[in-house]
């Protein structure tokens, strides 16, 4: 028989195979083709989402309810239901980290960029959510060619609280405002913004104050932090109330750990009555991998295993990843513990997303985003974000002289040398999947100018000095010399916390003998998660330039060498404190307290809280320009309403600090306009970061002052710009008591941009008497 089709049209179709490389997947569920399921409720499109679900849950017996409440949720073939791995992550970029994700075939890499926490020193939320965007085209393409999941257990979004979490690199950082920010604005770029439809589901993590994975003897299975309400309510819990109310993330992970005494994964205080009941989750609770079976067999939480399922479950539990639900659901079921129902609530909340997702809707075709292939994957226009995503991230630290950037005059020489010179790999962290391509330093640089590369140390260990000589070598010979110096998932990483904040082995040694004995200038470039005590290269006038670039990405190296030679004029800031190495002494990780105190000689947690020496501060970074900036409008004078308070109660007023929940908030704000002017030779990015101090006797509820908003801005030289600050203040200018109760203190507040300070008293406006 001939073909149907004419010799242009096959032609046409070969082509879109090729591009495809196959076929695009059959349906998940309700296959047109399947004329058993395709004309039940739960398959029409055209029906509301919450009957869809209803009757789809109708159908299914207790078991196959049940073999759907872990990862590998299996597959239902009497309804036409295929199985599902639910774990996929894409921290940032997609990664094969978890099954529900392959590399190969048409889709051998995916575009890789640079670590959260690198990314974060950028304080670019439309950057944010652009990555977002990419890392959720490119998971979408893979989903049609069957190679990955949608549902991503991305981002993480715990406070980078104390400088040697092995999983610090994976955060926004050590402020809660940042962090949640970062949160509701990648949450966006993953999600994308159709109403109640989903491109990918992101989930945010690890809820809640998980920062310990392995120190000293305590590992996260076993570590129970003991947490205060205050710092629950205003440090740990503020980036997951971002993600849900303002990012409307589909996703809560609950973590390992035990929050005074309950493992969170069991605490209905914190998943139903929290996540779920006041920031109106809507989505699904999903543990952290094996958490179940982790507070059963080694928190020894429950007795049994059918009380550790019914506890989860009960507890707002919706999603086991691991066996144990599916393994002790069923008999805890049989045993009274929990009821049919309660597994219908949990899977309600995960049929709901998947709905959500399109898995339902039958044909491909019908989706918006089932156009997406393999040509969507690691395009120019993505890997040109990368690039730029890590120059924004990297942050100038020292610029003696200045001596950067280097000279591209022809016939100069760079000395490239450290054990993270030509590194590849060690660009993207942890979390990662297979980049599209890599730059290293070295290859960098060497577009620039000819270089001479010697490791100096074998790997970031440096145990011996056996290659000093060659390098000591190698920069007396050069015009300026580069060390690419630091740390890789050796040092830091998940179940691997640091033990010093100092450089590993002998680094230090290399890079102060290599800056003596250089011929020109010596630029020290740190590539890390965590921070770093260089105190010593800050002091060494023999060390001109410090640049730290995180890890930076595939395109890592290429963006090094864009700052290093002025093509890109950096504009980072650090997102986290970099502390001396005697701030550790005596300070356990376990110790979970935010504020300082002085009777205990507890030094206190990041800048909000923390008042000693530091290496670099909290939103430090310089530029290869100058910015002035100056206040052209701010209030001084801003009247809180207040709904009135109960007799008894009228220490609200009398203290100077009103709840929260008594001020007529709504979209109370404070608008600042602020000029900004680059009065320096070169183009720059600027970034706007807005502090706020409370007034005075505050006591042990306020930080010494708090990020509260901040901007990025491109300000071409000599050129001036009017940036618009929006501050809210119910939102940002409170404070939270000891009780774990928000309020807003009455008085001066001393907002901070830049070397320019303003204060703005806020008084109480009190609009009746509530009678008790």
């Amino acid at each position: 028989m001939g073909s149907i089709f004419s010799p242009l049209t096959t032609i046409f179709l070969l082509l879109l195979l090729v591009l495809w490389g196959g076929e695009a997947r059959d349906p998940f569920a309700c296959d047109p083709k399947n004329t058993a399921t395709k004309n039940l409720p739960f398959c029409k499109a055209s029906l509301a989402t919450g009957a869809r679900v209803k009757d789809l849950i109708g159908r299914l017996t207790l078991q196959e309810k049940v073999n759907l409440l872990v990862n590998n949720a299996a597959a239902v073939p009497r309804l036409g239901i295929k199985g599902y791995e639910w774990w996929s992550e894409a921290l940032h970029g997609v990664s094969n980290v978890g099954p529900g994700t392959k590399f190969g075939g048409q889709f051998p890499a995916a575009t890789s960029f640079p670590q959260v926490i690198t990314t974060a020193a950028s304080f670019n939320a439309s950057l944010w959510e652009a990555i977002g965007r990419v890392a959720s085209d490119e998971a979408r393409a893979m989903y049609n060619g069957g190679t990955a999941g949608l549902t991503y257990w991305s981002p993480n979004v715990n406070i980078f609280r104390d400088p040697r979490w092995g999983r610090g690199q994976e955060t926004p950082g050590e402020d809660p405002i940042l962090a949640g920010k970062y949160a509701a604005s990648y949450v966006r770029g993953l999600q994308g913004t159709d109403g109640n439809r989903l491109k990918v589901a992101a989930s945010c993590k690890h809820f809640t104050a998980y920062d310990l994975d392995n120190w000293n003897g305590v590992d996260r299975f076993h570590f129970n932090a003991q947490v205060s309400k205050q710092d629950i309510e205003d440090t740990f819990n503020v980036p997951f109330r971002m993600c849900v109310k303002e990012g409307k993330v589909a996703s809560v992970m609950c973590s390992y750990n035990q929050v005074n005494g309950v493992p969170t994964c069991a605490d209905p205080i914190l998943l139903k009555r929290t996540v779920r009941g006041q920031w109106g989750l809507n989505g699904y609770i999903v543990s952290d991998c094996d958490s179940v079976g982790v507070f059963y067999n080694s928190q020894h939480y429950t007795s049994t295993p059918e009380e550790a399922a019914a506890d989860a479950i009960k507890a707002g539990l919706d999603l086991d990843c691991g066996p144990f639900l599916g393994q002790h659901t069923q008999n805890a079921v049989k045993k009274g513990l929990i009821s049919e129902a309660d597994v219908n609530g949990a899977l309600l909340n995960t049929l709901t997303v998947q709905m959500r997702l399109g898995m339902y809707d039958g044909e491909p075709s019908s989706h918006p985003y089932n156009n997406l292939g393999p040509r969507d994957v690691c395009t120019q226009s993505h890997q040109e974000l990368a690039l730029e995503a890590a120059r924004q991230g990297i942050v100038l630290l020292k610029n003696k002289g200045p001596s950067l950037p280097l000279s591209t005059r022809r016939g100069r020489t760079v000395a490239v040398i450290g054990p993270n010179s030509n590194v590849t790999f060690t660009m993207i962290g942890n979390y990662a999947g297979i980049a599209c391509g890599y730059t290293s330093p070295l290859q960098g640089i060497g577009t620039y100018t000819k270089t001479i590369y010697e490791h100096g140390c074998a790997n970031v260990a440096c145990t011996d000095d056996k290659q000093f000589g060659r390098a000591i070598n190698a920069a007396q010979q050069a015009d300026a010399t580069v060390l690419v110096m630091g740390l890789d998932q050796s040092i830091e990483a998940e179940t691997v916390d640091r033990a010093s904040l100092l450089l590993p082995g002998h680094q230090q040694d290399l890079v102060s003998k290599v800056a003596a004995a250089s011929k020109g200038p010596t630029i020290l470039v740190i590539m890390s998660g965590g921070p770093v005590d260089i105190t010593f290269a800050k002091n060494d006038p023999r060390i001109q330039g410090i640049l730290w670039a995180g890890y930076p990405g595939q395109a890592g190296g290429a963006a090094i060498a864009d700052i290093l030679f002025g093509t890109s004029n950096p504009g980072g800031k650090l997102p986290m404190t970099w502390y001396p190495q005697g701030y550790i002494k005596n300070l356990p990780m376990t110790n979970m307290a935010m504020r300082a105190s002085r009777s205990k000689g507890y030094p206190g947690r990041t800048y909000r809280f923390y008042n000693g020496p530091v290496v670099y501060p909290f939103g430090y970074g310089l530029s290869y320009t100058h910015f002035v900036h100056t206040l052209t409008s701010a209030p001084k004078l801003v009247s809180i309403p207040v709904d009135g308070h109960r007799h008894g109660n009228s220490s609200n007023i009398a203290n100077k600090a009103i709840k929260v929940t008594h001020a007529r908030c709504g979209k109370l704000s404070i608008n600042l306009h602020v000029d900004v002017k680059n009065v320096g030779s070169k183009d720059g990015i600027h970034t706007l970061l807005v502090f706020s101090a409370p007034p005075a006797g505050n006591g042990h509820w306020a930080p010494h002052k708090q990020l509260v908003a901040f901007e990025k801005v491109h300000i071409p030289a000599k050129a001036q710009q009017r940036v618009r600050v929006k501050i809210h203040v119910c939102k940002l200018l409170s404070v939270v008591d000891r009780s774990g109760t928000r309020r807003i203190p009455m008085g001066l507040h001393s907002l901070h941009i830049g070397d320019v300070k303003h204060s703005v008293s806020l008084q109480a406006e009190t609009l009746g008497i509530i009678k008790s």
